[in-house]
């Protein structure tokens, strides 16, 4: 076939440099942005597979989400939005990884596997963060399509949840939405003005908000945005790329690890405060009291108020929905405990990464899913949006039930169901804090988090830990879970696990607790465990001061 000579001409345009092997992880691949070229004309080769393998429209997101601003990265988008699947996983990693003569003999193992039929046509929507890089690597991705007689559209600068929503709403034929950055603005700051207008008394106070944007995509994106929001919410915006580094010393995932507020950012006492990570589909909030203290407002805090919110608003209506919390080990256990005992909500755990709380959250009714890191999203099941609108519109419901299904509706117009988006969840959280009429420290102060610690250690092959359990206990190597059992009953509410990374050669450690002090000495006895037991390199770790 003339497309088959068209890859191997064009694929040597953009060749794989000698020895270099990537593993499509759970982001997608990230590496420097040097090494990418041939990663992204061969997925956009494979994109092109998978929307003839579909009959669908597929998205590629050029992106590195929070990582410096040299590297770049590639994630490969599903037609429903969702984040793409496992065997496709493994075809991304055999092409990226394929030497120049065995990459043909690759792509045709895919399509014989797949019974692609090669006539179907392509479509294929592409987008990038604002990396230098970007503009050359969307590049390349388009090369891969056209090369198979693909269709692309590219969308350019966009978040990575707008080029999620894209791929959705194009292939729900407009009923998710219209698959342009105008049409996400409106559909979003419409429901969230309808939301907001009616609550009496909101101040400019309450409306005004601090946003780090990581001088990333996500700052680009809410200058846009801002227009429609007709000033129900008042931005003002630091990191804005106008002069800072991308991720560097700012953005969702900086203050997340590092406990405190980001460089750039002007914070008054009590004043909220929010920050993006570098492609905007993280989100965390935080404020400082006036003993000049720092508060994180995480994923766990977000699922909390958002969960609280609608099963308030689920009780109001009358609606017998089953809606669950999901989330990872990493979850604070002060808000497993609130949610499962004081909210008697369910609560399921699964492994980290976003899939897998995705596929968690569909199994519900309504299914909230937030990682600690800020990256989350609530998912409505077809069932709930039908009988959530049937409610609206039923003229013999009382005036409480039918004010608590229009406030669903909104609800639901605000939140970005296909992945976490920061915009999104920005809004979701703003609304929610309006109707309730609740300050930043009002939220906090619903449960306090444990004070936890994490950290790495390097091993030789973090493989030699295998875990059970949603990754909570780990049944290799031998005696190490018996070791933290034993570490772990010498604290006090105290909770520890460890896993291997899906990214670097480390075992990661998380440790709970009563007292920072505790938490911190149970995280390093655990390094010292996992440095013994699982084949440790370097130095010991030394106990944190």
């Amino acid at each position: 076939m003339a497309q088959f000579e068209e890859v191997s001409q064009k694929s040597a345009l953009h060749p794989k440099p000698a020895g270099l092997v990537l593993q499509y992880g759970t982001a997608g691949f990230r590496t420097n942005a040097k090494n990418l070229d041939h990663v992204m004309f061969r997925m956009g080769l494979l994109a092109t597979l998978r929307s003839k393998n579909t009959k669908a429209t597929i998205g590629v997101m050029v992106t590195a989400s929070h990582n410096p601003e040299e590297d770049n990265g590639v994630k490969l988008i599903d037609p429903m939005g969702e984040m793409v699947a496992m065997v496709w996983e493994g075809y991304a990693t055999q092409l990226a990884n394929a030497e120049q003569d065995d990459l043909l003999p690759a792509l045709k193992d895919i399509i014989k596997r797949e019974a692609i039929n090669m006539t179907q046509e392509a479509n294929v929507f592409v987008g990038r963060d604002t990396r230098s890089s970007g503009a050359c690597l969307s590049q390349a991705v388009l090369d891969g399509v056209s090369t198979l007689d693909g269709h692309s559209k590219d969308y350019g600068l966009v978040t990575t949840p707008q080029l999620h929503y894209m791929v959705c709403c194009q292939n729900t034929q407009g009923q998710y939405g219209e698959a342009t950055v105008e049409g996400y603005y409106r559909k979003l700051s419409q429901a969230f003005i309808r939301l907001t207008k009616n609550v009496p008394n909101r101040t400019d106070d309450q409306k005004h908000l601090c946003v780090d944007g990581a001088n990333g995509i996500g700052a680009l994106k809410v200058r846009e945005m801002e227009r429609h929001l007709e000033r129900e919410l008042q931005i003002s915006l630091f990191n804005d790329g106008s002069s800072g580094k991308l991720n560097h010393q700012c953005g969702a995932d900086f203050v997340k690890v590092q406990q405190k507020a980001p460089t750039g950012v002007e914070m008054t006492v009590g004043e909220r405060c929010c920050s993006f990570d570098g492609d905007a589909d993280r989100i965390v909030y935080y404020y400082s009291s006036s003993a000049g203290r720092f508060h994180l407002l995480d994923g766990d805090k977000i699922a909390t108020l958002i969960s609280t919110f609608l099963k308030e608003l689920l009780t109001q209506a009358g609606l017998d929905l089953k809606m669950a919390v999901v989330q990872t080990a990493y979850a604070n256990g002060s808000s497993t405990q609130y949610l499962e005992n004081t909210m008697k909500v369910i609560m399921k755990c699964t492994k980290t990464g976003v899939k897998h709380l995705h596929h968690a959250a569909q199994e519900f009714d309504i299914g909230v899913y937030f990682e600690s890191n800020g990256h989350g999203t609530v998912l409505f099941s077809k069932t709930a949006e039908q009988k959530i609108k049937q409610l609206a519109e039923d003229s013999t419901s009382s005036d409480e039930k039918k004010r608590a299904a229009l406030l669903l509706q909104n609800t639901i117009n605000v939140i970005n169901q296909t992945v976490g988006d920061s915009i999104s969840d920005m809004l979701l959280i703003e609304a929610i804090l309006a109707i309730k009429g609740m300050t930043v420290q009002q939220w906090d102060a619903i449960y306090s988090d444990l004070p936890n610690r994490q950290l790495k250690v390097r091993v030789s092959n973090p493989r030699v830990i295998d875990t059970t359990d949603a990754e909570r206990r780990a049944v290799s190597p031998a005696g190490l879970q018996e070791a933290i059992d034993s570490l772990v009953k010498k604290y006090r509410q105290a909770r520890s696990f460890v896993r291997p990374s899906g990214t670097e050669d480390v075992v990661r450690v998380y440790a709970e607790a009563e007292t920072q002090e505790s938490a911190d000495a149970l995280a390093h006895e655990v390094s010292l465990a996992v440095y013994r037991l699982a084949g440790g390199v370097g130095d010991e770790p030394k106990p944190l001061h």
